[in-house]
């Protein structure tokens, strides 16, 4: 029996010892027992001599054979990651593999390698005499995705009906020839809603199903039948000499690739990408992006530029089983080209030659529960590891990037103007000046002459308003009762659509109340404003514009995002309301305004970063307007007037602020500049590292008294360990109540990394020998406090 130390999926902080009849390689898949269970486990390598009793060590129990071995750079990569940022070494474990593979034995997933890779061919329609002449009666003209649906089916469009121009369905498909049966794939991509709607035209007899014979070939991850896109566009002289750069460094680069919105940042990832893997025919590319909703326009940019590739795409909002094949693909090479957010970083990738680290400066890059690693750092640290690229993009860096690159240490790539349409300009309304506002309207009256002047152009608008709900917090105007938690230091906040108070913490509701439960006062009022409540305002101010919603609420089943947002592509939405969700990364062609309703929340607060995050999400915002790259016209397929100015309105309290003012000149740079001035002053990082303790507990008494003993603790690591690090008191949370639970941190911070890096390392052995009873853990390089 040899002796192997094994990673297991449990949050310990150390491997543990095993044995098996045979020496297993190192980074194999097992399954050993642990308590009165059976769990994943990653083989490191032999154990020389074991620290248990020998009586009491345990046989590996089973070994995953059907999924090849993590290679050495992987593991490194994890055991890095655990000692970084201070996590149980099984933590990050858990956080790295596919859930799904963590619950089933190895015959299982055997089974699915072996037999899970072969499917049917996704089922095609055909239209039917029948509905060649339902369709073209009932279809109204202003359903142009529905138009385009019918006329991939084979309906021919009819001017006399009103039916959009010929010109624009012709592009679409030829109409002197049947047509081949439309997939299923291609007909979502043509409508948010097309399976429903095909379904439907089944029952009714307008359109016939086609089943396909199975083709008995490897599964495509991602589509069967994605179109080829046309030839790559001419890149602009800025675009050409960043993929220049990039393609001639040898070795480990960062590179940071600053561009406005819509200069063109995926192209240059599309064309170094097209670059990496025909220079090496197993290579493969990691691309992430910060968010799911972003994923599947990223997919089909990929996936029309390279059909020939497979694509893995690996996210949180995949099944468990879709999930392990991506990651399967990824690890056994077969995928070249991996999307994903951030628990992509730490997918296994043997071939790995080119990451690429989209939006770099969003905050949803740093984990935030359970393994709290950022995506974006580790994507640099693997870089390094494997002596390649990484691209870090972004129209508004963070400002660690951006000093880091104006220290040299990252290579600053520009592209200082858009690819197509033009940049908006940017309108500050006075809140406190605009007749409307000061009667207490949603929209001023700038704001709502701009949207009635889209809508005559047949142009789509766009709201901006990070607070879902209807209204923050309901109150009693007589003896001032709000409508508070009982259990979260937050308000409930009202939704109008079933009548219910929630907080957005902890998940609480209550009914609204008829009355004050203080007073007895029957006029309750909701106070503040939330997307809801825009939503129906603007029905109300434009009763002929069809209106959307897209947040937490309207998003929350699965798929029900991106119908939103495919109906705003396809130009079925004239105003579109929303959170944070609708300012990134969406292509909207025919936004031509963008309102942001009210920011100056974000210029008050506590968080070192939030003026950085107001400055990011409102220039985010601003990119959307103006992306039109042809003619409305040739798009929406029916003629409108003459497309009007990009703009974005800005409803601000503070018009003079410095924020602002940089947000109207687009200009980056001199907002980075003196944010980190101030920094500086301010010893802040960048210029300063710093981690948190955080602690929680139901008994504000037993959090107390562990603080007091950790700071104890960590007063008694003398020496050059704590030479230069300043350990600060206890401090509640932001929030520091949630779900009962109280809550507050121990902030560490030094000018040193290494120093601070090691000191954490001695405190956290200290605490763990402590076993207190409360609930703890140390963040590294926080983003939220």
């Amino acid at each position: 029996m040899t002796l192997h130390r094994i990673a297991v999926d449990a949050p310990l902080w150390d491997a543990l010892d095993y044995l098996h009849a045979r020496t297993l390689p190192r980074g194999c898949l097992v399954r050993v027992p642990l308590g009165r269970q059976n769990v994943l486990g990653v083989v490191l390598g032999p154990a020389e001599n074991s620290t248990a009793p020998e009586a009491s060590l345990r046989a590996v129990s089973e070994v995953v054979s059907a999924v090849p071995a993590l290679d050495a750079l992987w593991l490194d990569l994890l055991l890095f990651a655990a000692t970084y940022y201070q996590r149980p070494l099984g933590e990050l474990m858990a956080a790295a593999l596919p859930t799904w593979l963590r619950h089933h034995g190895a015959a299982a997933a055997a089974k699915r390698v072996i037999a899970g890779h072969q499917r049917r061919e996704p089922q095609a329609f055909r239209l039917t005499p029948a509905g060649d002449a339902a369709l073209a009666q009932q279809l109204s003209p202003r359903h142009v995705a529905l138009w385009r649906l019918a006329a991939a089916l084979g309906l021919k469009p009819l001017q006399a009906s009103g039916a959009p121009n010929a010109a624009s369905t012709q592009a679409i498909i030829q109409q002197d020839a049947a047509p081949p049966p439309l997939q299923l794939d291609a007909a979502r991509r043509l409508h948010p809603k097309a399976a429903a709607l095909l379904r439907d035209w089944v029952v009714q007899g307008w359109v016939d199903a086609v089943p396909d014979a199975p083709q008995g070939r490897v599964r495509n991850l991602v589509h069967s039948a994605w179109p080829q896109s046309p030839a790559p566009p001419a890149l602009q002289a800025a675009q050409q000499a960043a993929v220049d750069a990039v393609c001639a460094a040898r070795g480990y680069a960062t590179f940071l690739l600053f561009g406005v919105t819509g200069s063109g940042k995926t192209e240059v990832y599309l064309q170094l990408v097209a670059h990496v893997l025909a220079q090496n025919p197993q290579a493969q590319v990691l691309v992430l992006t910060p968010e799911i909703n972003l994923t599947p326009q990223l997919v089909q940019r990929f996936a029309e530029r390279f059909p020939g590739e497979q694509l893995a795409v690996l996210h949180s909002g995949l099944a468990e089983a879709e999930r392990f094949d991506h990651w399967f693909a990824a690890h056994s090479g077969a995928a070249r080209i991996v999307l994903g957010t951030r628990l992509a970083a730490l997918a296994s990738l043997p071939q790995l030659a080119l990451l690429v680290v989209d939006e770099e400066h969003d905050a949803s890059y740093k984990q935030q529960e359970g393994a709290r690693y950022s995506a974006r750092d580790l994507a640099v640290w693997r870089a390094r590891q494997r002596g390649i690229a990484v691209v870090l993009g972004s129209a508004t860096p963070s400002l660690e990037s951006w000093r880091a690159a104006q220290r040299g240490r990252y290579r600053l790539l520009e592209l200082p103007g858009r690819a197509s349409g033009s940049l908006p300009a940017v309108r500050l309304l006075h809140a406190g000046q605009d007749p409307l506002l000061r009667q207490g309207g949603l929209i001023g009256q700038v704001l709502f002459d701009a949207i009635e002047q889209r809508l005559a152009h047949g142009e789509q608008s766009l709201l901006f308003l990070n607070r879902r709900g209807y209204a923050p917090v309901i109150r009693c105007p007589d003896c001032g009762w709000l409508s508070d938690c009982p259990h979260c230091d937050a308000h409930l906040v009202y939704h109008r659509t079933d009548r219910s108070l929630r907080c957005h913490h902890c998940g609480h509701r209550a009914a609204v109340p008829r009355a004050c439960p203080d007073c007895g006062s029957l006029d309750l009022q909701p106070l503040g404003r939330g997307t809801q409540r825009v939503e129906e305002a603007l029905a109300v101010l434009f009763p002929q514009a069809r209106i959307a919603r897209i947040d937490a609420d309207t998003a929350r089943r699965k798929g029900a995002a991106q119908a939103g947002f495919a109906q705003m592509h396809a130009g079925e939405v004239d105003i579109l309301v929303g959170t944070q969700m609708i300012t990134k990364g969406h292509d909207f062609q025919r936004v031509t305004l963008v309102a942001a309703l009210n920011p100056d929340a974000g210029l008050f607060t506590h968080d070192l970063r939030g003026p950085e995050r107001l400055f990011a999400q409102l220039m985010q915002a601003a990119g959307r307007a103006g992306r039109a790259g042809a003619p409305l016209a040739d798009i929406a397929g029916h003629a409108v007037a003459p497309s009007s100015a990009p703009e974005m309105v800005v409803q601000t309290a503070y018009p003079e602020h410095g924020l602002y003012r940089a947000l109207v000149a687009h200009d980056y740079p001199g907002f980075a500049a003196q944010e980190l001035q101030e920094r500086m002053h301010a010893g802040m990082p960048p210029f300063s590292y710093q981690a948190l303790l955080r602690a929680e507990h139901k008994r504000p008494d037993v959090l107390e008294a562990f603080l007091a003993q950790a700071i104890e603790l960590a007063a008694a690591i003398s020496g050059p360990l704590a030479c230069g690090l300043m350990v600060y008191p206890p401090v509640p949370a932001s929030l520091a109540r949630v779900a009962n639970v109280h809550r507050q941190h121990v902030l560490v911070e030094g000018g040193d990394r290494a120093g601070l890096q090691e000191f954490l390392q001695h405190w956290r052995s200290a605490l763990q020998h402590a076993k207190a009873r409360v609930r703890w853990a140390i963040d590294v390089d926080p983003t939220e406090f």
